[in-house]
């Protein structure tokens, strides 16, 4: 802020001197001008009598004015005005209020003193030629106070008035610029956000576009697979039909061979008759003194065949009369005689003759061919020992069995056989499970006989081998002799190391095989047709019941049979079912009580708790197979 010092030339007469100069150091031009047009207009002055000159003025002093202590003359003191400049009002703000006090406080008035203006104040003489007013009125001290109290009041109100308007401005501009941040925050949020729109929709018709693929191709794929599945079955069938046919030309060739070996056996066996023919008589003597000790067991006929068939007249059986027929074992085995009935013997017999051609054979391909049948055998006991309870499970191992017994390279009769000793292994180490894989084996030998049909008369030839009651028939024995043991080895007893194995251990084979045997006759599949079905079941029963004498080894098999197809019996011929049980209530049991021995004891309470439980009335575990090992696992 700068300062000038203008000292106003009036006269010493004049009125213009009694005005008070009251500068404001924040004061500008204009406000000056506009003060000074306020006090003019109120308290106008009169015109001067004198105007004072320029060029001399006559200043005299003024009232109120100073007079020098030592001239006696009034004290002629200038006029000080503050100009304030824009630029440097703030440096210079303490200053001025300090000179501003000073000339209050000591009363500064205008003063002229006696000099001659420039040539540059023309204008303003010429300015003061007009009627000059006062300033200011005289003012006392106090009055000076209040006014500039009030002045600086009014200064420091416009001054909070200018900062909080400064505050304000500071602050609207801060809510502007929030608000315009905002905005564009919001604006690119919402660009983000369209843009994630539009990379989802890009992302989402991406994905069904690829779903939509991936469908046709599944489509595709499914319709390629059922085109294979037809005409891999066109070649099945083409490959069946080939095979019915080389099985007819071989079967034929088996009959006449077959025929050809049959009257040679007749005549060997009419030469044999002769040589047996006193054999025959002492047996028949002995065996009318044991029917005299055993009523009803030998000689009389517990069920007739002509019962069995008028309980069932729909059952198509080729059935002979149930009468026992005695056959005299070879000349080695004097005093055994067979008991069973007639048929039972005929379909037996049947199935070991094409049992024994098939042996010869594959003993013949074995020996004189190069290759090798291991491989075939370690496949089929692999898949074999495979089998569990599951539907897809036995499905799948019986169609491995079937392509590996269609095989061309692998010989009809090496792999029948194969397969059907490969089978009956499984009874003689059966576990825990075994009732349960009984069932599943069953199944497996009916699929697999619906693809290979003489598997079934091999797998029951080899049952018929191994367990003589599945004929069911039985070895009487009428002499006692040191020969017990070929007696054993006659009816399935094993040797092993020049040892006969133990009873025990005989009957639990016998259970097996009466277990696995019971649970192929009650296999039904749908629309699969199983040769030796329920029918077969029944029949034996009562063949069964018919011919086998009540003992511990017939005891054992008839239970084990019971336990497996009992169930199925049941629910297939009800009320006929109920009077085969009576039969065993009433007459197997009793007779087989009778014997007295304390070896049997286990057996009867078996067949009297199976009786009186009636457990054929619940179906044995295992029967129904499960969809999966997890269902079976949440049943279980």
């Amino acid at each position: 802020m700068g300062f000038a010092k203008l000292e106003l030339r009036v006269p010493r007469s004049s009125t213009w001197g009694k005005v008070l100069a009251e500068p404001d150091p924040y004061w500008t031009l204009d406000s000056l001008i506009s003060e000074l047009d306020s006090f003019q207009i109120k308290s106008p002055l009169p015109p001067p009598s004198s105007p004072p000159t320029l060029g001399t003025p006559d200043c005299r002093p003024r009232d109120g004015a100073g007079e020098d202590e030592r001239t006696g003359v009034s004290a002629v003191r200038p006029f000080t005005m503050c100009i304030s400049d824009d630029d440097d009002a703030e440096d210079s703000e303490g200053d001025s209020e300090e000179s501003s006090d000073q000339s209050l406080m000591t009363g500064t008035r205008f003063s002229c003193p006696e000099a001659d203006f420039d040539s540059e104040g023309s204008d303003y003489e010429l300015d003061l030629e007009e009627p000059q007013i006062h300033l200011m009125d005289k003012t006392s001290l106090d009055e000076s106070f209040l006014f500039e109290l009030e002045r600086e009041h009014q200064l420091k109100v416009k001054e909070e008035i200018r900062k909080k308007a400064s505050a304000l401005e500071a602050e609207l501009r801060n809510e502007n610029e929030k608000s315009f941040s905002a905005v564009a925050r919001l604006e690119k949020h919402m660009e983000a956000r369209r843009e994630m729109d539009r990379r989802l929709d890009k992302q989402y018709q991406r994905k069904l576009a690829e779903a939509l693929d991936c469908h046709l191709s599944i489509v595709q794929r499914d319709h390629e697979q059922r085109s294979q599945i037809v005409e891999r079955r066109i070649k099945d069938d083409a490959a069946l039909e080939e095979a019915k046919k080389k099985e007819k030309a071989l079967h034929e060739e088996k009959v006449r061979q077959a025929k050809a070996e049959a009257e040679a056996r007749q005549e060997a066996a009419r030469i044999e008759e002769e040589k047996q023919k006193a054999v025959l008589e002492a047996a028949s003597v002995s065996l009318a003194e044991h029917q005299g000790k055993d009523e009803g067991t030998s000689s009389k006929t517990i069920l007739g065949e002509a019962t069995w068939k008028q309980s069932e007249p729909n059952m198509a059986i080729n059935q002979e009369s149930p009468a026992t027929r005695e056959v005299a074992v070879p000349s080695t085995h004097t005093g055994v005689v067979f008991k069973a009935a007639d048929s039972a013997l005929k379909a037996a017999a049947e199935r070991l003759a094409k049992y024994d051609q098939g042996s010869e054979l594959y003993d013949k391909l074995v020996s004189s061919s190069d290759k090798d049948f291991d491989n075939y055998q370690r496949q089929i006991a692999r898949w074999i020992r495979q089998l569990t309870g599951t539907v897809e499970n036995v499905r799948t191992k019986s169609s491995e069995l079937s392509n590996i017994m269609k095989d061309p390279r692998c010989p009809y009769p090496v792999s029948l056989m194969i397969f059907a000793k490969k089978i009956l292994n499984l009874c003689e180490n059966p576990g825990a499970s075994f009732d349960g894989i009984a069932f599943a084996v069953g199944h497996v030998i009916v699929r697999v006989t619906a693809q290979v049909p003489a598997a079934m008369d091999f797998v029951l030839a080899e049952f018929h081998r191994s367990c003589i009651y599945t004929v069911p028939k039985f070895l009487q024995s009428f002499k006692v002799t040191n020969r017990a043991n070929e007696y054993q080895k006659l009816i399935g007893y094993r040797e092993e190391n020049g040892k006969i194995e133990s009873t025990d251990s005989y009957l639990d084979r016998v259970e097996s095989y009466m277990k696995l045997y019971a649970a192929l006759v009650q296999t039904e599949i749908g629309d699969i047709r199983n040769p030796h079905g329920i029918k077969e079941g029944w029949a034996w029963l009562a063949r069964f019941l018919n011919m086998l004498p009540a003992n511990k080894f017939t005891a054992v098999a008839l239970e084990a049979f019971l336990k497996m197809a009992g169930f199925a019996l049941f629910q297939k011929y009800r009320a006929q079912f109920n009077k085969m049980l009576n039969i065993i209530s009433n007459k197997f049991l009793p007779a087989l009580k009778a014997k007295g021995n304390a070896d049997v004891y286990m057996i009867i309470s078996k067949l009297e708790t199976y009786l009186e439980k009636k457990l054929y009335l619940k179906e044995p575990n295992g029967r129904r197979l499960e969809v999966s090992l997890s269902s079976r696992l949440h049943m279980a």
